[in-house]
């Protein structure tokens, strides 16, 4: 496993590194770019974001080196307040495309913060917020039907259509396995939202989602209580009719997996997806991780199997520090992969060296910062 730092374009808005963000993958439709839309998360200081941002290819040059741009998006209206936990989705209704953003956790209000409680955390209000990419305009939406709120749940969307399954209500302390249906019409004047709420989900919260075909998915990780993690896995289909959920034989765990306490990762596209599981002993060796890629490939029939998953790698030489984020893939064409010098005795080449006068990544020292980004 390699891990390579990326660049930024010179205009690129500074990305802070983030922990449980609202990540939200925008297809390429329309003319519009390839993008990942990345909302919320916590801080290294511990404080809790509210920025949109747009993360983007600015270039692709060869030996697979790529330069993001990452955009701040202004909002306006109703904005989202900061959180993190929750879930951003792409919709498409009669021709428009919005974002859907639901749960989430934040501090407590101001009012209430006192030196004991100050880092206590309460559920978002159950509110939906809709949020326009063109305009920036976003629109809050309370529906009888969502009475509590919920943290670290899995959203799939199929056109016009968002699921929530799963998740953790802080109030209660408990996972309920339900599962919403919600329905957003993008009408002209204001949009028409309708959610149902089905009984029959799953009882889970901080899952990996890999998708393995066109509204295919499976659902493997996180955990089904506080101190037990889900080892199953679940096949999802979303059609016309709704939703279809089938129990998968899970992949052959290893000793390690299977005895550890946490775990995370995230999917690398197309069935495949990578987590990580934090190293034990004694003493605990610090920043160390196993790494194991789980590959889901379809059957011929159609089914989607499951694979074991493969050897764990401690080899963090020249590797950037892991993050408890979403992973981000941009996919790449064939023939962009045939001159890469990934493996062993690649040469070196002048244009894989970092162009310092096309990056511009800088770091504000406070939110009433004057200083100059191109000086």
């Amino acid at each position: 496993l390699k891990l390579r730092a990326i660049s930024f374009s010179n205009n690129s808005s500074y990305l802070p590194p983030l922990r449980c963000p609202a990540v939200a993958h925008f297809e390429p439709r329309d003319g519009s770019p390839e993008c990942y839309l990345i909302h919320g998360g916590r801080t290294p200081n511990n404080e809790l974001s509210s920025s949109l941002y747009m993360l983007s290819v600015d270039s692709r040059g060869c030996n697979r080196k790529v330069t993001l741009q990452c955009q701040e998006k202004e909002l306006v209206g109703d904005v989202p307040s900061a959180r993190y936990g929750h879930t951003l989705s792409v919709i498409h209704s009669r021709g428009k495309t919005a974002c859907v953003l639901f749960g989430g956790r934040s501090y407590m209000p101001s009012s209430e913060r006192t030196t004991e409680n100050w880092n206590s955390v309460v559920d978002c209000p159950p509110q939906v917020f809709l949020i326009d990419l063109e305009f920036g305009c976003s629109s809050a939406h309370t529906l009888p039907e969502l009475t509590d709120g919920q943290s670290f749940h899995v959203a799939l969307a199929r056109e016009d259509c968002v699921y929530f399954l799963g998740g953790h209500i802080l109030s209660s302390d408990c996972r309920p396995p339900r599962l919403i249906r919600l329905r957003v019409e993008l009408l002209l004047g204001s949009p028409v939202i309708t959610c149902t709420v089905l009984q029959e989900g799953l009882s889970i919260t901080s899952a990996i989602t890999s998708s393995v075909g066109y509204n295919e998915y499976i659902i493997f990780g996180g955990y089904q209580s506080e101190t037990q993690k889900r080892m199953e896995c679940t096949y999802i289909g979303l059609d016309d009719v709704g939703v279809h959920m089938e129990p998968r034989e899970p992949p052959q765990w290893t000793s390690e997996i299977s005895h550890s306490r946490t775990w995370f990762g995230g999917s690398l596209g197309k069935g495949s997806a990578l987590f990580a599981v934090p190293s034990e002993g004694n003493p605990t060796p610090p920043d160390a991780y196993h790494f194991y890629q789980v590959n889901f490939q379809k059957e011929p029939g159609g089914e989607a199997s499951t694979q074991g998953c493969s050897q764990e790698s401690t080899d963090f030489e020249d590797s950037a520090p892991l993050e408890d984020s979403e992973e981000l893939y941009f996919g790449r064409e064939p023939h962009e992969l045939e001159d890469s010098s990934d493996g062993e005795g690649a040469t070196y080449n002048e244009e894989d060296e970092e162009d310092e006068s096309q990056t511009g990544y800088w770091v504000k020292c406070c939110l009433s910062c004057q200083v100059d980004p191109n000086t």
